[in-house]
């Protein structure tokens, strides 16, 4: 929270494609506050605190082997810190 008492949003804007779906839909499973505006060609997701992208979740939706340097593919821009990418999730968090 900032000194004005708003709440930092973090989220993500990905391209809207087929694997993108599932990838959004395991976003959503591990995120229960997660909100979504699909836009032509894009789908942006947000939340308050952190969002975590699993790679397990995504395997599930997704149906194969799904690695994190994946993310990169879909994402088209953030809004938070990166603070945790390895082989298993990723984090996006304000860290003050």
């Amino acid at each position: 929270m900032t000194g004005t008492g708003k709440v930092r949003r973090v989220g993500v804007d990905l391209q809207d494609s087929d694997d993108t779906r599932s990838l959004v839909e395991a976003i959503e499973a591990d995120n229960p506050d997660v909100e979504l505006l699909h836009m032509p060609g894009l789908v942006k997701v947000t939340t308050t605190g952190e969002l975590v992208i699993r790679r397990e979740s995504v395997e599930k939706l997704l149906g194969r082997e799904w690695e994190t340097h994946e993310f990169q593919l879909s994402i088209v821009s953030y809004s938070g810190n990166i603070a945790e990418w390895d082989d298993d999730k990723i984090v996006i968090k304000w860290e003050h």
